[in-house]
């Protein structure tokens, strides 16, 4: 498509949307202002589909690529996450992240999310960039974590786009040791939807832990924002009663998150005391020394 066709394009989809400002021509639109380097435009344009979308995750997608393309790594950090907490299998949420990860020397999980989108693509660069971090990782494996993509000045230079569940690196099962059987239905994750330990499964006995752990990405923010607008002060537990079980969220630390799962039969109050051991326990396991 030449330029006088894209101007074309984008005066089009303008006017459609500016009929329809419903439309989903809103993607459409605000990619092809970003492709442009129209990045104010394009913003604009792919916030208002995200007021009037907040639950689409593609939406949540164009304004992470849009960010990074203005080399604001945080706030696409945030919106990748955020696409990733509506669909854990967004092949863009994974593929942006895994760069950013990478960009800020955390290889760990830029290789578990890069890895999770080659599942979903056959695209040469993504095979070339896993071959990367794997080399990176072998030529530096006792090198320390970088900060997360959040608080890093981490960019992306170019367009990333969903995906299924690749295993991520081995959680520590010592995680919850002491708890014996009751370590089952305990997941415990950091705040940006890496699994640390512990697991889950559903009724068909099929691993989910790592899907439910990206899915909960943010929770603990959006529980202080909640508690913060409502003026309670800091967060300590979340109960959520349900039909066929009770599940059971609290912070063993700043950086991390406890799910504790049972089913209906196992009373709220009890799951709240076996929780309030699995935190002690993980505590103790997020404080051991390095």
């Amino acid at each position: 498509m030449t330029e006088l066709n894209i101007a074309d394009v984008i005066r089009a989809l303008t006017a459609e949307l500016a009929t329809d400002p419903s439309s989903l021509v809103f993607l459409e639109l605000g990619e092809l202002l970003r492709r442009r380097r129209q990045l104010d435009a394009a913003l604009k344009v792919a916030m208002a589909g995200t007021a009037r979308y907040p639950d689409l995750a593609d939406a949540r997608d164009l304004c992470a690529r849009i960010h990074s393309d203005a080399g604001d790594g945080e706030s696409a950090f945030d919106a990748w996450m955020e696409a990733l907490r509506l669909d854990p299998t967004h092949l863009g949420a994974h593929k942006g992240l895994g760069f950013l990860y990478f960009r800020s020397g955390d290889h760990r999980r830029a290789l578990r999310h890069l890895e999770i989108a080659v599942t979903r693509t056959d695209e040469p660069g993504l095979h070339a960039a896993i071959a990367r971090v794997r080399a990176e990782m072998e030529r530096a494996p006792a090198a320390p974590v970088a900060a997360p993509p959040a608080a890093a000045e981490a960019r992306v230079p170019f367009v990333l786009d969903a995906s299924s569940s690749v295993d991520a690196p081995a959680p520590d099962p010592e995680v919850f040791h002491g708890l014996g059987a009751s370590q089952q239905g305990l997941l415990l994750l950091d705040t940006n939807g890496m699994r640390l330990g512990g697991g889950l499964r559903n009724r068909d006995n099929v691993d989910v832990s790592d899907a439910a752990a990206a899915h909960m990405a943010g929770v603990s923010r959006e529980a202080a924002r909640a508690a913060r607008l409502l003026e309670l002060g800091a967060w300590l537990s979340v109960t959520a009663e349900c039909l066929d079980g009770n599940l059971h969220l609290s912070a063993p630390s700043a950086d991390s998150v406890l799910l504790a799962v049972r089913d209906a039969s196992i009373p709220a109050a009890r799951l709240a005391l076996l929780a309030e051991r699995a935190g002690d326990a993980a505590r103790r396991w997020l404080e051991r020394p390095a």
